[in-house]
């Protein structure tokens, strides 16, 4: 792989672009303080701003190595953060990135999570050379497999307790999409 670092992307709806410090309050009010966003996460449910300054911070700090992919999904209509979408892992050796994603309850089944994920993948197969772009998901949060269906992920099964989240030890749905499948 040959990382570019968090570029920024722009689609129809959307700005996918590196966070800064002032996306705090924004990214507090609209997904870090939603327990039924953080539901399937890896972290708690945040309880004030500085809860979601630390996280920027630390994320901030990423964008130094070009191996790090975190894009805050700014709604254009609006001018702000709604979610977040990352490579939570990679496989260097096989060219491999996993995909993590989150978004805003109140801009659930708006299509926002697809086009974001949508728009990172041309990036990631054309641009870094990656071979295969995976995710999953909690079996009990089928919708998150739904956006995975939608960017042409494939399904490849499921893996018991195999993931950790706010829900304890969990399944783990598996999809994946090959570069030779997208070209």
């Amino acid at each position: 792989m040959e990382h570019r670092g968090t570029k920024e992307i722009e689609t129809e709806r959307l700005i996918l672009r590196q966070f800064t410090r002032s996306d705090a309050e924004a990214m507090f009010k609209n997904w870090e303080s939603d327990p039924r966003v953080t539901e399937f996460l890896r972290w708690p449910t945040a309880k004030d701003v500085s809860d979601a300054e630390q996280v920027l911070d630390e994320w901030i700090r990423g964008y130094d190595d070009p191996g790090f992919y975190q894009w805050a999904i700014v709604l254009k209509e609006i001018g702000e953060p709604i979610g977040s979408i990352s490579v939570v892992g990679k496989n260097e050796k096989l060219d491999i990135v996993h995909i993590g994603y989150c978004i805003g309850s109140k801009w659930w089944h708006k299509g926002f999570t697809t086009e974001a994920f949508k728009a990172i993948i041309p990036f990631f197969f054309k641009e870094v050379g990656v071979n295969r772009i995976e995710s999953q998901h909690d079996p009990n949060n089928p919708n998150s497999g739904k956006v995975m269906q939608k960017c042409g992920l494939k399904y490849e099964g499921t893996l018991r307790q195999a993931d950790w989240s706010n829900k304890g030890v969990v399944d783990a749905c598996m999809y994946s999409l090959l570069k030779s499948e997208w070209e």
